[in-house]
């Protein structure tokens, strides 16, 4: 099998003796070396995670072909205390809707099939150097290209399809700023340090969409819990914020946001 056709559902099926066969052959691809292939626990799924060594930068296997992205609101009702949460902040003058649904749906990708490329993901996320519109020379130069908007928010959720990468909840007596040993703080299925801190926000060649935080906002700005924590959604774009990222305001803070390279198989 090519590695151009290796699909998600495909990786998924595999045993550790395939796992550890592709991941050598990605590695010899990439001119790197195989740094980690291991199995894991997703949502309740058993998958492989595959690490390669590629120019002293580590990058995560991520599987493409068809793959479901975006959120199902239509199938998700939030907890009592999710809505209560919400309520509270709206009370203060934040939100985009009455409810957390309507909120939502100005928030989040729509549920929608797309078919993607099996790549190589940076497990670390790095600061722009230059302005976004000059980042994709400064990558090639290296090889590598940025994500698109859906690579990003498939290799974010591994699969899942949940409101954030470890499930539904999340701790509403904190913001994710002063919860150190949270469930964003864990690599996640596909061994990437992703949507880990609202304080960062990581850019894709999708100029519309920004992900993984908001810049700090709803952290500094006090609005609420349940707020706190949804620039981590995976399928959150944060149009509102990539109109500031993008706009006459953002364009001499580039250095404040970040990419996540991908080469290419």
């Amino acid at each position: 099998m090519s590695l151009v056709d290796l699909t998600f559902d495909q990786w998924r099926s595999f045993d550790l003796v395939t796992a550890r066969q592709v991941a050598q052959r990605v590695a010899d691809l990439a001119g790197g070396c195989v740094a980690t292939v291991e199995a894991v626990e997703h949502l309740d799924v058993r998958m492989h995670r595959v690490l390669i060594e590629r120019n002293a930068q580590e990058f995560a296997l991520v599987p493409g072909g068809t793959v479901t992205l975006g959120f199902d609101l239509d199938a998700w009702q939030p907890t009592p205390e999710q809505a209560a949460d919400y309520q509270e902040s709206m009370e203060q003058g934040f939100g985009y809707g009455p409810d957390l649904r309507a909120h939502l749906a100005h928030l989040l990708s729509p549920r929608r099939h797309v078919t993607l490329a099996t790549v190589l993901m940076s497990v670390e996320g790095e600061n722009l150097t230059v302005p976004p519109t000059d980042m994709p020379l400064v990558l090639a130069a290296r090889g590598l290209r940025m994500p698109s908007s859906d690579e990003w928010e498939h290799a974010c959720g591994a699969g899942a399809n949940t409101l954030f990468r470890w499930g539904n909840d999340c701790p509403l007596d904190r913001i994710p700023y002063d919860d150190h040993n949270g469930p964003q703080r864990q690599p996640n299925a596909l061994g990437l340090h992703i949507a880990y801190d609202t304080c960062r926000t990581e850019l894709t060649s999708d100029v519309t969409a920004v992900h993984g935080g908001d810049g700090g906002e709803s952290a500094c700005g006090g609005y609420g819990h349940m707020l706190g924590w949804l620039p981590l959604a995976t399928a959150n774009r944060n149009p509102f914020f990539a109109e500031f990222v993008y706009g006459p305001d953002g364009e001499d803070m580039y250095e404040d946001f970040s990419i996540r390279p991908v080469f290419e198989l």
